[in-house]
């Protein structure tokens, strides 16, 4: 009896090993690595417990931005450089296993731990609905605004009544946002929310890690898209 209690728990735990390795490289082979510039740049942000930062004017409103899936957070780095050095200070948040479905509430721990009480959430593609989640859960005095980069709200995160500034910047050569589900999330969103379109700009152009699966391809270069994300979000952000 007990050698075949030994043997059933051996056979459990080789299996449980199996099945937490084959996930552990599921999700390597999953994750889109930064671009070499994008690493680059992010080696000039401050390292923090849960993300780095690009630091900008303390006066300013701070953004905080959710990583689309499994995308490496330094691959934002090049357009939230840009954005900071215009003095706005850009939290790239780190998420378990690059998927912010999993720490839903890192933009309020980050708040805490930084002191931040002036904020802008924002997110790219999944980190979009997550960050507009997040959104509700921060006091109205505290959040200025909310942006989406090729993403948009859920039910859970609707934005219907929210006072501050909405931008959805989008990419008219994207392949992979699901076209119905944003247009049928709009009516999550304010009515002054600003839509604006990046001509050429495909998904995964709104970071800096190369190409995506069922994405298609962008008419302009990285480089061009991730100027226009800075250019259009400091034109929004400096309304605020």
């Amino acid at each position: 009896m007990k050698k075949n209690y030994k043997k059933w728990l051996i056979s459990i735990s080789v299996i449980v090993f199996v099945v937490v390795l084959g996930g552990f490289f599921y999700l390597k082979q999953s994750t889109y690595t930064a671009s070499s510039e994008a690493q680059k740049v992010a080696q000039q942000a401050k390292k923090i417990d849960n993300g780095l930062v690009f630091e900008g004017k303390k006066e300013k409103p701070a953004i905080i931005f959710y990583q689309g899936a499994f995308v490496e957070k330094e691959s934002y780095s090049i357009w939230a450089q840009q954005v900071a050095e215009a003095g706005f200070s850009v939290y790239l948040l780190q998420t378990p296993f690059n998927l912010a479905i999993f720490d839903t509430q890192a933009a309020q721990k980050l708040m805490e731990k930084e002191q931040l009480t002036s904020v802008v959430l924002g997110g790219h593609s999944l980190g979009g609905v997550i960050a507009s989640r997040a959104a509700n859960d921060i006091l109205p005095n505290q959040l200025q605004g909310v942006f989406f980069l090729a993403s948009y709200p859920d039910e859970k995160g609707s934005l219907k009544g929210f006072d501050g500034a909405v931008l959805s910047l989008t990419g008219d050569y994207d392949g992979v946002l699901n076209q119905e589900k944003y247009q049928s999330a709009k009516q999550f969103l304010p009515k002054m929310t600003l839509y604006q379109t990046i001509t050429g700009g495909n998904h995964a152009g709104f970071g800096s890690y190369g190409d995506q699966k069922g994405d298609n391809q962008a008419k302009i270069t990285n480089s061009r898209q991730q100027q226009e994300i800075s250019t259009l979000l400091i034109q929004w952000l400096e309304t605020l």
